[in-house]
């Protein structure tokens, strides 16, 4: 018999059982009812009226009030006839006291009519002993049916309580129990119900199930050690070092490469925790100590550059940590498996940079020399004491002048660069004053504002903190982004220059109100050689990123918030001088 036709013949009977205990208590009860009734309405009415007539008897009726209180309770006595017999002596009753009317001082009809009262109130006193044996048969027929009835359903309901959860959930647990097996990959695990309801069919597909994944794992071990086989060896044939961890940190793998670089051996790594390799090898401490670092998250760690000594030279490697997460069939959180340390060489790539480093530092040093004689000639030929020059003449060395103003930003802008790239940047970090700074800047772009008639805004107050900079760089910082100001301005605008301190720092702003930068170049703006597309200004797009390079080997901060068409603001911080006595006193 199927579960739901079980449920439904349990419960339903119960169910029945409980409706006909019900309509049987109902019947009953009111049966009972009507027997008290029957005594309480007919029996002890007659016996009150009789009462009163006996009273009104004994008290005379010769007296108005008791003859109207004697006939008032015959009256009702004679619409109250209930039992076998008792009309005739109610008749009786009524014949005797119109006689007694006629002569109210008859004592021997007195004493008649006592009789006849007495025999009616002792003809209703026998009837309610007789109905009141039937109420209590009534009464013992209704405790008995209920009692049976309420006690089959107790021994259903309590069957049924011990019964059916033990009937649904033991199945249920004992499936729970093999699925658990079947996902920790038991899959010789069966269950067996020797039953033809649900849980049979159930307990059939689920060995089924098992019976296939048993079948199916037997047929592709073969294939998966080959293809861990396969994996192994791609590996091992990388020309790059591969280490991989589980997630306890110990070794899974490390390709040939790997130990060779390390100068380890396989049986010597394998199945060993990293820390503890780390602590014996100071290259692989230097690989693994991202991954114990308390102020880094494992999936935030960003590729380094490695310096390592292998094929007989200084090496460089691109370092890359990347975990291995996985979100489990029939999970929803994702989890960490393994981590696995990528070495890329990037020797041969660090070497071309560094040969071009040095060809553009080289030409940029060769190119400045005749550019400054260039210069020098120009100053010459404006100079009236060598010789005057016509409109045309002085155009033309107006013009080679602006070329080769622009000449020497470049060359400096690639000497820069080339400082930049090879790590050779020089700070002389001392005490200096910001209005000093701001000054220079405003001077070197005076001649620039005024061809297109711009104002310069400057706002710097009265009792600013010493800032610590390099006086040099930090000028030329300030210089080149007030220079790119004044170039994206519109003619006849304003750029303001502010410095404030806030949080201990010194936070020097420009704002120009130009055309502004688009959303997608923001973050890019400070790349190098990156120029906005479809820009017309000039440039090599090396001076934002040099003067990123320059701020932060300061230990500061530059960057940019810009609306497209309402002009940019470009700042940097950089720290006080009383916030680091500060600090030093702490």
């Amino acid at each position: 018999m199927k579960i739901k036709a079980k449920l439904f013949l349990g419960i339903g009977l119960l169910f029945f059982l409980i409706v006909f205990l019900t309509i049987l208590s109902n019947i009953f009860i009111n049966k009972l009812s009507n027997d008290t009734k029957n005594i309480l309405v007919a029996n002890y009415n007659t016996i009150d009226y009789s009462r009163n007539m006996l009273i009104a008897l004994n008290n005379g009726l010769y007296h108005q009030e008791e003859s109207k209180l004697f006939e008032e309770s015959l009256l009702k006595q004679q619409h109250n006839i209930t039992e076998v017999g008792e009309k005739d002596m109610t008749d009786k009753l009524v014949a005797n006291y119109e006689e007694l009317k006629l002569l109210l001082s008859d004592t021997l009809l007195q004493r008649i009519i006592t009789n006849d009262i007495t025999d009616i109130i002792l003809l209703n006193m026998q009837a309610i002993q007789r109905k009141s044996k039937i109420a209590e048969d009534t009464s013992a027929t209704s405790i008995l049916w209920i009692t049976i009835i309420g006690t089959i359903c107790f021994i259903i309901a309590l069957t049924m309580l011990f019964n059916l959860p033990g009937y649904i959930a033991n199945p249920i647990k004992e499936l729970t129990t093999s699925i658990k097996e079947i996902a920790s990959q038991n899959y010789s695990q069966r269950v067996h119900f020797e039953k033809n309801d649900e849980f049979g069919q159930l307990a059939s597909a689920f060995n089924t199930m098992a019976e296939k994944l048993e079948e199916y794992r037997e047929g592709n071990l073969e294939q998966l050690m080959m293809e861990k086989k396969r994996i192994e060896t791609l590996i091992n044939n990388m020309n790059d070092p591969v280490i991989g961890l589980d997630e306890n940190k110990k070794v899974l793998f490390m390709n040939n490469v790997a130990l060779k670089v390390a100068g380890l051996s396989a049986e010597k790594v394998i199945g060993r925790p990293v820390q503890d390799i780390a602590m014996q090898n100071d290259l692989i401490r230097t690989l693994v100590q991202d991954l114990f670092s308390k102020h880094n998250e494992q999936n935030n760690i960003k590729p380094m550059l490695v310096k390592i000594y292998a094929d007989n030279k200084e090496s460089y490697f691109g370092k890359e940590i990347i975990p291995i997460n996985i979100i489990p069939t029939g999970e929803k959180e994702e989890k960490q498996i393994g981590t696995v340390i990528l070495l890329q060489n990037i020797t041969p790539y660090k070497e071309l940079d560094f040969a071009k480093t040095s060809f553009i530092a080289t030409v940029s040093h060769e190119l400045k020399t005749p550019i400054s004689s260039i210069k020098m000639s120009l100053q010459l030929l404006e100079n009236k004491q060598v010789g005057g020059l016509n409109t045309e003449q002085q155009t033309l060395v107006k013009s080679i002048h602006e070329d080769v103003a622009r000449l020497l930003k470049i060359t400096g802008e690639l000497l820069n660069i080339t400082q930049v790239e090879s790590g050779t940047i020089q700070m002389n970090v001392i005490p200096s004053d910001a209005k000093e700074i701001v000054e220079y800047a405003v001077n070197a772009n005076k001649t620039a504002a005024k061809q297109k008639q711009i104002q310069f805004n400057i706002s710097t107050p009265d009792n600013l903190p010493k800032v610590l900079a390099d006086n040099e760089k930090t000028s030329w910082v300030l210089t080149n982004l007030l220079s790119n100001a004044v170039r994206y301005s519109y003619d006849n605008s304003v750029v303001s220059i502010d410095v404030i301190a806030e949080n201990e720092k010194i936070k020097f702003s420009v704002t120009d109100k130009g055309q502004g930068i688009s959303p997608q170049y923001v973050d890019k703006i400070f790349d190098r050689y990156f120029r906005i597309p479809d820009t017309k200004k000039e440039g090599t797009g090396l001076g934002l990123s040099i003067s990123k390079e320059f701020i932060e080997a300061q230990g500061g901060q530059i960057t940019v918030k810009s609306d497209l068409g309402a002009g940019s603001t470009f700042s940097f911080t950089l720290n006080s001088l009383q916030a680091n006595i500060d600090n030093l006193k702490k």
